[in-house]
């Protein structure tokens, strides 16, 4: 098995960076254009808290759909699996993660999981809050005791761009209304979906967000268990069934652990008792993964032996008595 260290993280992202020009950049997020499409940045974090990072891991950009398992965890949190699985289904879909037609093409009108928009969107009305604002400074709360980054902020040019550029959103939340899924105030649980989206995090943050989910649902600083073990094997489930889009599949069986990206080329990895994963790498395809940064994920899959389902693993587990 290869070693972890940051040199070989460096090659890894020479490796897999020529991958980002068969893919394109959301022109819709500010400051994103040609210029970005080559940044590819990583950075891992063990559970035995070591910390490896390369490329361009200091880079900045919105969490986008990676926003979708911290959302998921509060709502589990805040009504329990039963009573958010009555309002979005948990299982894969074959459409793209903005698909309006399967909600109407099916016996039930409830989005297919919660790593879709129309998913995300049903999760977000499911926020305890009085007001939007509440929800939010909860989720925010939230995410920086997850990261342990005090500094985390919502981007108002991202936020407004959401809003300015959300008609499709808008659709599947209005639709969802009309068939009784969303019965909580429309307009009020796409603002929050629009912040969630908008937070702005680095390859560290992202790792740690893996972390927290490989750990169990830890406090990482104070070893709090800050979500039950139940819930955490439901969002991982999602992950490894939905997280990567109308691609989840094949990262199923290429990395085998779970993963979420998002269309501003984030991705978050959780190897279960191993590690985070973080990448930043603007360059999305057609079904809204990083190109450069899924080639990078797998390959450090390969190299690192951090499929759940490879022979490697198996051996270790019998070995180890588990």
């Amino acid at each position: 098995m290869q070693e972890l260290t940051n040199d070989y993280l460096e090659e890894a992202i020479q490796d897999s960076r020529p991958f980002a020009s068969s893919g394109n950049v959301n022109m819709s997020l500010p400051e994103y254009d040609e210029t970005i499409k080559d940044y590819l940045g990583v950075t891992i974090i063990t559970t035995d808290g070591e910390c490896f990072s390369a490329g361009d891991n200091d880079k900045y950009i919105p969490m986008q759909s990676t926003s979708k398992i911290i959302g998921l965890m509060l709502a589990l949190q805040d009504f329990g699996k039963e009573r958010v699985f009555q309002t979005v289904g948990m299982e894969p879909m074959g459409d793209f993660f903005n698909s309006i037609s399967q909600l109407e093409s099916y016996d039930t009108s409830k989005p297919f999981n919660p790593m879709i928009n129309a998913g995300a969107i049903a999760v977000s009305a499911l926020i305890k809050g009085q007001t939007v604002d509440k929800r939010f400074n909860r989720y925010m709360d939230f995410l920086r005791k997850v990261t342990n980054n005090e500094q985390l902020e919502m981007s108002e040019e991202v936020y407004e761009a959401e809003k300015a550029n959300g008609a499709r959103n808008r659709s599947l939340a209005y639709f969802m209304q009309s068939t009784g899924t969303l019965v909580t105030d429309v307009e009020e649980a796409l603002d929050l979906y629009f912040r969630m989206n908008s937070v702005m995090m680095c390859c560290h943050d992202f790792a740690r967000v893996g972390l927290f989910l490989a750990k169990g649902g830890l406090d990482l600083e104070t070893g709090e268990k800050l979500i039950p073990s139940h819930h955490l094997r439901t969002v991982k489930a999602i992950m490894m069934t939905s997280g990567m889009y109308n691609s989840s599949g094949h990262y199923a069986v290429e990395a085998g652990f779970p993963c979420k990206s998002g269309v501003s080329g984030s991705i978050i990895g959780s190897s279960p008792g191993r590690m985070g994963i973080g990448v930043v790498g603007p360059a999305i395809d057609e079904k809204g993964n990083s190109t450069a940064g899924g080639a990078l994920i797998k390959k450090l899959s390969q190299d690192l032996e951090l499929n759940m389902f490879g022979v490697e693993n198996t051996e270790r587990k019998y070995k180890d008595g588990v």
